[in-house]
């Protein structure tokens, strides 16, 4: 590990996220186990939640991020030759709550009192505060759906109750600490007494400081990735399903917050109706947008005001992204900071890139999220030649590193929109590569017309080489007619034609695709090298 790329990712850190990864590394939380609470009465029914994938197979085999595994012992809970993430996704319980689920109820009744047993007080991935909130909301959930609880798993979730509000995760904050706040609200909402009430206000005052930050003023989650900001807008809706379940006050700010963030994810979405790849993003892991409009609905929170408009420019001024659409095509820029300056964990180095949908099809596409960890492949995941923009001697335009680091982040600047009859156009230049020997700056300007899209990639400084890169989804069917001049056939026949000026050398070359977690799909990749300092790509529909 380099000090000096090390120094250049600390410097930007909260105070609170240095000496709170030292309180978690030093202290261990003891919890009392002998008081048993009961539960709340409940005024309302609990409003059914968007369902989730059906992971239990069998009584004791899972299945999470595309592979499967059998839950042979107790150790298999914490088995270090598995996935990190598969594991922690073992402990959420999201079957429970999953499509179905009544047909696997005796299912869940043996593996909620199984996990009691071989999970004690404190130990292992299921005692980690993300996948212990994940769990907490989920047992409740369960069980205002209508299912009774034993009394060693309400115990339990008791317990966990209490062990999470000394374990927050104030040393990573952002979408982690949201996910702590609701699952203490859901804990003090669901059993009565002091100590449950002293649960639900801690999450209430977390919420009440994070919300007005994390939430920017477009309804964009500031991390930048949609998967995460719809998987925090479901959070907003089971909050305020769970409230009113409890005939609880609901703060005055979360229903409004609720209809920006439901505008922002259709506007993130493409006409496929899923997210579109900025950063971590995959699809299987948080709701669909139609699914969260629909639950939205049924709480009677007004859909109306997330409803994009189909043709014209929008702007998401605060989060740094712009959506133009025809009736035919939508083109989704990335004109955004990589994320918060101390919270860049979910970041890509993908500033200026874009992605690009014709006939409701996926045309353009950013490559998407496969894996967590340090490996090689998650590196390159997120490094700048997996995305829709351009890199330069060989380098990412922000210094990602590690499994979620970054050191120097490229900064996004002289955004100019105008606009003339039919016409659009959006520039911007982004810094990253200011740090090579060449300062090397990129410029990049959208023309979008009715039936075609110019972009201009224009670098000033010097530098060795560069390249623009443009990924096709996998369904996309792709050849070169002639030098400089691509022909791309989507799945129902529509034509795109793609011509280059100013490179020295345009041609295919093969890529992969990650629509999920587990999951690489062959794809193609134009890569345009710059022959001087500028290179136009012309696309034709």
């Amino acid at each position: 590990m380099s000090v000096v790329r090390l120094l250049r990712t600390l410097r930007y850190l909260k105070p609170v996220q240095f000496y709170g990864r030292v309180l978690f590394r030093l202290s261990t939380p003891k919890v009392t186990q002998d008081r048993y609470l009961v539960r709340r009465k409940i005024y309302e029914p609990w409003v059914t939640s968007p369902a989730k994938r059906v992971s239990l197979l069998s009584r004791n085999s899972f299945s999470f991020l595309n592979q499967r595994h059998e839950l042979k012992s107790s150790e298999d809970w914490n088995r270090k030759e598995w996935e990190k993430l598969w594991l922690y996704n073992l402990h959420y319980f999201d079957d429970l709550n999953s499509e179905k689920a009544e047909t696997r109820r005796s299912w869940h009744f043996d593996l909620l009192e199984r996990w009691v047993a071989e999970n004690p007080v404190g130990h292992g991935n299921g005692w980690e505060p993300y996948p212990l909130s994940m769990r907490i909301v989920n047992w409740i959930k369960w069980a205002l759906a209508g299912n009774q609880l034993p009394e060693g798993v309400l115990q339990s979730l008791a317990i966990q109750a209490r062990y999470l509000r000394k374990r927050l995760e104030i040393h990573l904050l952002g979408n982690h600490l949201l996910a702590n706040a609701k699952a203490l609200i859901f804990a003090g909402s669901f059993f009565e007494g002091e100590e449950a009430e002293a649960w639900g206000q801690k999450g209430l005052k977390i919420l009440s400081r994070e919300l007005p930050e994390q939430i920017l003023k477009d309804g964009g989650h500031f991390e930048r990735s949609p998967m995460y900001h719809a998987i925090i807008l479901e959070d907003m809706l089971d909050l305020l399903n769970i409230s009113r379940a409890y005939g609880r006050t609901v703060p005055d700010n979360w229903i409004d917050i609720t209809e920006k963030m439901l505008f922002w994810m259709h506007g993130l979405s493409q006409p496929d109706g899923d997210i579109s790849f900025f950063n971590d993003a995959a699809f299987g892991i948080a709701s669909r947008a139609v699914e969260l409009s629909t639950y939205a609905a049924r709480l009677n929170i007004s859909v109306n005001r997330s409803l994009i408009p189909t043709t014209g420019l929008v702007q998401f001024k605060p989060s740094g992204y712009l959506r133009w659409a025809t009736k035919d095509v939508v083109v989704i820029m990335d004109v955004a900071p990589i994320g918060p300056d101390y919270l860049p964990g979910h970041a890509h180095a993908d500033t200026l890139s874009f992605e690009l949908s014709l006939s409701g099809q996926r045309l353009f596409v950013n490559s998407g999220t496969s894996c967590y960890g340090v490996s090689k492949e998650r590196l390159r995941q997120r490094s700048t030649q997996a995305h829709n923009t351009v890199e330069v001697d060989d380098e990412n335009s922000s210094e990602v590193w590690g499994g979620f680091r970054v050191a120097r982040r490229a900064r996004p600047g002289n955004l100019d929109i105008c606009r003339a009859g039919d016409e659009t156009i959006v520039g911007c230049a982004h810094n990253g590569y200011c740090r090579l020997p060449g300062r090397v700056t990129h410029h990049r300007r959208w023309n979008c017309k009715m039936n075609e899209m110019i972009l201009t990639d224009t670098l000033t400084g010097e530098f060795n080489q560069a390249k623009a890169r443009m990924h096709f989804h996998p369904d996309v069917k792709v050849h070169k007619k002639e030098e400089n001049h691509f022909i791309a056939a989507l799945a129902d026949g529509k034509i795109a034609e793609i011509f280059i000026f100013g490179a020295d050398s345009s041609f295919l070359e093969e890529s992969t695709w990650h629509p999920e977690f587990g999951l690489s799909i062959s794809n193609k990749c134009l890569v345009s090298q710059f022959s001087s300092h500028e290179v136009v790509t012309k696309i034709n529909w």
